[in-house]
């Protein structure tokens, strides 16, 4: 970005940052988004929510500056700060719902961000950073070399180093990090994690201004949908293949891998569990930061999702107008038709081609059939075996769900996560592939769950003696339930 005067003066004014920073309810405003949407990485709250949380922050400041300060009541402040001009907050009503929803907007994070770092910091790690920009370096030499031999010997020069490093540890000389490292390097970790969630929301901003803008099109658009439907979705590629696109599909496909957010869970608790890292107190959060990452990702899936909706949306309304169109040009035919029963035109103004008759050969025609009648024989009815056992009326099966739901919550107590495949070796079916329909029922309807296309899950079961006692098995999906 250029730094001159103009560039500058424009942000100044039409910035939604640099307005945040000029207002006079700035520390208000900065402190409450920051305690409700950031701090908890909250991505979207209802309207009632939010005004009760603010009403009971306006409460406290009342209290103790006096009743004067801020005299709105808190849902004006509110739809003040998601008004256009502002634009610290994003007020919308999600699909299938009639309250409005908020959330908060990438310039304000941005800005909120910033003044975080105004703070002065008890320890300021810089060993670590230059090690991230040394190994970048590295990187961007080593994945641009086309020379062979230079890659080879660059490897080879790493494959002595790590043969050096094992020969020490083996030799009893093992290098420890220091205290002052460790410190230094989980602070530039956390400052890494919190900056990717707030890229997060910047990327989605992205899209949803790329879903507002096919809206905006579709609503004015006036010729075929053809040439509409090529136009957007040459957009939405160009969206796909740009750098931020392909960035995003990559750290996407990455965090969706459970094995990585198996590593990332043990990782995270190893580091948290030295004695240097927790003399830092770091926010419980961070624990589970990656899966903090995995929600804000949906999000932004969702938001690529809403525009795959509006373009299938588009679509059936263009047929339907279509067939309006057909129906007002056949109305009009009949009318027309009718002014003309009593008066028509003097010669020939309408040809209509001549009757044919349908050939239909001897041989084509299907033979007859006789049609088969019932005998019915009049037969007096002999009482049955009195010693005949009724069980088998009574031995259906039925699917106790509200087990099932003790099973997966028991499981999810011990662990963030379980498959559906552990559940059902921790618990064998019982009644085969209809207590399987029933899991995958509650994972839609009780439960937060994850589905992860790449791999496939085997499910085994041994079904009751009458259908012969063979092994069962069925292939599906990952299915990953979430605490």
């Amino acid at each position: 970005m250029s730094m001159d005067y103009s560039t500058l003066d424009m942000l100044r004014q039409k910035h939604p940052a640099w307005r945040m920073l000029r207002s006079d309810h700035a520390p208000l405003i900065a402190s409450f988004l920051h305690r409700v949407f950031i701090a908890p990485n909250v991505r979207v709250m209802t309207q009632a929510s939010l005004s009760e949380a603010l009403e009971d922050e306006l409460f406290g400041l009342r209290e103790s500056l006096g009743s004067d300060v801020f005299p709105k009541p808190a849902i004006d402040y509110l739809n003040d700060w998601a008004t256009n001009e502002k634009g610290w907050l994003r007020k919308f009503y999600p699909h299938g719902s009639d309250e409005p929803h908020f959330d908060l907007t990438s310039a304000a994070e941005k800005a909120i961000t910033w003044i975080g770092t105004l703070t002065e910091r008890a320890f300021v790690g810089t060993e670590s950073r230059l090690l991230t920009l040394f190994t970048l370096l590295k990187q961007l030499s080593e994945g641009s070399e086309t020379d062979p031999q230079a890659r080879i010997s660059d490897l080879r020069k790493r494959h002595e180093e790590i043969d050096a490093e094992i020969a020490r540890i083996q030799a009893g000389d093992i290098q420890m990090l220091s205290d002052t490292a460790l410190k230094d390097r989980f602070q530039q970790f956390i400052a890494m994690a919190r900056e990717l969630l707030s890229d997060f929301r910047e990327v989605e901003h992205n899209f949803r201004g790329l879903d507002r803008h096919v809206r905006e099109r579709i609503a004015l658009w006036e010729g075929g949908k053809g040439v509409l439907l090529e136009e957007i979705m040459g957009e939405r590629d160009a969206i796909a293949d740009s750098d931020q696109g392909r960035s995003f599909r990559a750290f996407w496909d990455f965090l969706m891998s459970g094995s990585r957010q198996e590593e990332l869970t043990q990782l995270l608790e190893r580091v948290l569990a030295l004695p240097a890292v927790s003399e830092l107190k770091p926010d419980a959060r961070i624990r589970r930061i990656h899966y903090d990452w995995l929600e804000a990702g949906e999000h932004t899936q969702r938001t690529v999702a809403l525009l795959s909706q509006q373009l299938r949306r588009f679509l059936d309304d263009q047929a339907w107008l279509e067939n309006r169109r057909i129906m007002d040009i056949l109305h009009s035919i009949e009318a027309k038709a009718l002014d003309l029963r009593d008066s028509p035109p003097a010669g020939e103004f309408m040809q209509i081609d001549d009757a044919g008759a349908d050939i239909e050969l001897p041989m084509e025609r299907p033979l007859y059939t006789p049609p088969v009648k019932p005998l019915i024989t009049d037969v007096a009815l002999q009482p049955g075996d009195e010693d005949l056992d009724a069980a088998a009326l009574f031995s259906q099966v039925v699917i106790d769900k509200a087990d099932l739901l003790r099973h997966i919550r028991n499981a999810l107590q011990e662990r963030l996560r379980v498959t559906l495949r552990e559940l059902v070796e921790a618990r064998p079916l019982q009644h085969g592939l209809a207590e399987l329909i029933a899991y995958l029922q509650l994972a839609g309807d009780a439960f937060k769950v994850i589905v992860d296309e790449e791999i496939t899950d085997v499910i085994l079961w041994k079904p009751s003696d009458q259908d012969g006692g063979r092994i069962r098995q069925a292939r599906l999906p990952r299915v990953i339930f979430v605490r």
